[in-house]
């Protein structure tokens, strides 16, 4: 056992290898390294392997009772400073280590067909091999400062991957405002680090506890001091995990790669200010006031994401409020004192979500043919619906991740949602008010999400035909006339100044009849389908659908409640027992199975509640009449709205637009201190320069006058003197 730790610094350093061999190759002989680029994948995936069998390895061992293993080794050595760099493997590390490999593989093989036609294969595979390699340093780090040296790595290869397409403005965007604002919380973090180290006079996990449990309760430090830099150090968190209010580059981070947004979003970036949370809560807890603050934060993050995730259009960015909301139970989690609960919603939410975004990606992968290579319309909602019935594996796997999400018994999410809003209930009523009605807010976002991206008809065949320039809206009326080239005949719209009718002009080959009524009398068109349908992507992309929908079926399991003599337990709970006495765990919640059983009826009803007002908002038959509606309404002129219809359209602004905090950190932050810069210019250049080039101006006339006044003749010398002497003598005597 003591030989197998030894070793466990290998794994952050697996991938490294082939990272290398591919820079290396990238520089030194470009052509030939591109010509087999398709090779370097099969390497890149077998070291990430090595690595997650390692982590199952250490993770067994862990389960089985083994201790908390800690290797140092020294780095720096001045007199009594000493600087150590090591690994630490405890159940925590353990956790993080199966997670980030198992999910890095997926993503790798996922990646490796839906790069494959990228002129960036290769750099993308350095950088998202080198993004898991730093998120391995980080979960082994054994101190401060070697998670902040990770921190930064994690950082810069999310930087690169967000603007991997940085030829796009958008993208180049987006990168520098996700590298801005976690720069905010990192400047954060590393005051917060260099605090502890002044007041402690170490960096190690250890001490730092122990001073904790020792010293603040009995007022051996200053309590204020130390409350600052816990704060400054749940800065880094709040920036890393997309936290309220440095949440704002998040969904602008869906740029990059749908691969990468998995990643990110599952099991690296946004995961690692939870893990840092998680690593130092004996510290926080140590802290009332920290701890409160957290909770609190949490609670609004949870359920800012929820309500700005109910209007979004964009497919990945939908999911990206959605990873907000969920990092923000585990804050909350975390904030009350329930690090099981929280460890165990960030194991569950991240295979649930890393198969959600794979998912997207088949379905924008499928949807590009229709309406090209651009990301406003592959990922537009609006233009999607219907394809359940073109990409049945992608629907079936992605409904599997919606209904776990909604906290659908016996899917993963459930039961680790369902045990942080039990505790969130026990610590605090208002707490448990809001996380329970975001829960139902989740399930009504989330299943609105797959409503209008697999159910109804596909809607980009109207929206291609009516958006082109030469047909305004009335011209869509046909008239019996022919079909466009490239416009489907399924779904075809009649408008006239009486209003609208959809004729169905359904096809055999796709549905097996011909000429249903849908809404009026169909018509027979003799043009030739010439639509081209989405179609199922291949079986590189659907293994990795299909393995995390597995472990989205089964990885709850590890939360069922079992008995055994001493009270109910479960294998996570067995699994961070040591982890658990390590971190001295003040609070702990506990419930038997009739308080289990009544909160988990609660949690569904609601999750029900909320999916059945999605489909009433957003299923087939609805949503075809309420689009009838919208263009009548168009047509005839908009009725009278009443008090509930303004609210929609406000809620539904207010979503839409992000909550207006993009806006408010525009015009406050960044044209304030535009304009600030603008003044400071003004007073440099104005006043300043003005000041000096006015003095050398000066100088330059006075010069320029004086010259003339020297002609080299002595009796005017004399002149000017008997002037001066003249002119002096009268005022000195007057």
């Amino acid at each position: 056992m003591e030989h197998t730790y030894q070793y466990a610094w290998v794994i952050p350093l697996l991938p490294l290898p082939v990272i290398m061999s591919m820079g290396f190759g990238l520089f030194l002989i470009p052509t030939a390294t591109k010509n087999l680029r398709r090779i370097w994948a099969f390497p890149s995936v077998l070291l990430l392997s090595i690595a997650m069998v390692f982590s199952v390895h250490l993770s067994i061992q862990q389960i089985n009772g083994s201790s908390i293993y800690q290797y140092l080794w020294s780095w720096t050595l001045n007199n009594d400073f000493s600087l150590e760099f090591g690994y630490l493997i405890d159940p925590l590390t353990s956790i993080m280590l199966i997670l980030i490999t198992t999910v890095g593989i997926l993503v790798l093989i996922y990646s490796d067909d839906y790069m494959s036609h990228d002129e960036g294969y290769l750099r993308f595979f350095v950088y998202i091999s080198f993004f898991n390699t730093s998120m391995l340093g980080l979960v082994t780090s054994s101190n401060l400062i070697q998670i902040y040296f990770f921190w930064e790595l994690v950082g810069m290869c999310s930087y690169l991957l967000i603007g991997f397409w940085f030829t796009r403005p958008i993208a180049a965007s987006a990168c520098q405002k996700a590298f801005v604002t976690n720069r905010l919380g990192d400047f954060g973090l590393l005051l917060g680090i260099l605090g502890f180290f002044w007041i402690t006079g170490s960096l190690e996990f250890r001490d730092l506890f122990k001073i904790a449990n020792n010293w603040i309760p009995n007022n051996g430090i200053n309590s204020l001091l130390t409350t600052l830099c816990a704060f400054l150090l749940f800065l880094g968190a709040v920036a890393k995990s997309a936290q309220f209010p440095l949440h704002v580059w998040l969904p602008d981070a869906m740029e990059g790669p749908t691969p990468i947004s998995a990643l990110i979003h599952a099991a690296t970036m946004v995961a690692a200010g939870i893990f840092l949370l998680a690593r130092l809560l004996p510290l926080f807890i140590s802290l009332p006031l920290i701890m409160s603050f957290i909770s609190l934060i949490g609670t609004i993050t949870l359920f800012l994401g929820a309500t700005l995730a109910l209007a979004q259009r964009d497919i990945k960015r939908s999911l990206a409020y959605s990873t907000m909301s969920q990092l923000g139970y585990m804050m909350l989690a975390l904030g009350i004192g329930s690090y099981q609960a929280a460890l165990f919603h960030l194991i569950t939410h991240a295979y649930s979500k890393a198969l959600l975004f794979l998912g997207s990606g088949s379905v924008i992968h499928s949807m590009e043919p229709l309406v090209g290579y651009s990301p406003d319309k592959s990922q537009n909602m609006v233009l999607m619906g219907g394809l359940r019935k073109y990409i049945p594996i992608t629907r079936t796997s992605f409904l599997w991740g919606t209904l776990s999400l909604c906290g659908i018994p016996p899917l993963a999410c459930f039961w680790s949602k369902d045990e942080i809003l039990s505790n969130s209930w026990l610590y605090s009523p208002f707490f448990g008010i809001i996380a329970s009605f975001t829960a139902g807010l989740t399930a009504f976002y989330m299943f609105r999400i797959y409503l209008l991206t697999f159910d109804g008809y596909l809607r980009v065949h109207f929206q291609n035909y009516s958006s082109t320039k030469e047909d305004s809206l009335y011209s869509i009326s046909l008239w019996g006339k022919k079909i466009p080239k490239g416009v489907n005949k399924d779904f075809v719209l009649s408008i006239t100044k009486s209003g609208v009718s959809f004729f169905s002009q359904n096809i055999s080959k796709t549905h097996g009849n011909t000429g249903t009524r849908v809404g009026a009398l169909s018509t027979s068109f003799g043009a030739k389908n010439t639509f081209v349908y989405p179609h199922e992507t291949g079986n590189t992309m659907l293994f990795p659908l299909i393995i995390l929908l597995l472990c989205t079926l089964f990885i709850g399991s590890i939360g069922i409640h079992f008995d055994n003599e001493i009270g109910e337990l479960t294998i996570l709970s067995k699994w961070l027992t040591p982890s658990i006495n390590f971190f001295q765990e003040s609070s702990n919640f506990s419930i038997n199975s009739y308080e289990f059983i009544t909160n988990a009826i609660f949690s569904v009803s609601l999750a029900i509640f909320g999916l059945s007002i999605a489909y009433i908002s957003y299923g087939s038959a609805y949503s075809f009449f309420q689009n009838l509606d919208l263009i009548n309404s168009f047509v005839k002129g908009s009725p009278k709205k009443s008090f509930f219809d303004q609210l929609k359209k406000k809620i539904y602004s207010w979503s839409y637009n992000r909550g207006y905090i993009d806006i408010f950190y525009t015009r406050v932050f960044t044209l304030g201190i535009r304009g600030l810069t603008e003044l400071t210019q003004f007073f440099d250049k104005g006043i300043i320069d003005g000041i000096t080039n006015g003095v050398g101006l000066a100088s330059f006339c006075i010069g320029e006058e004086i010259k003339y006044v020297g002609g080299g003749r002595i009796s005017s010398y004399l002149f000017f003197f008997l002037c001066y002497v003249s002119l002096f003598l009268f005022f000195f005597l007057s």
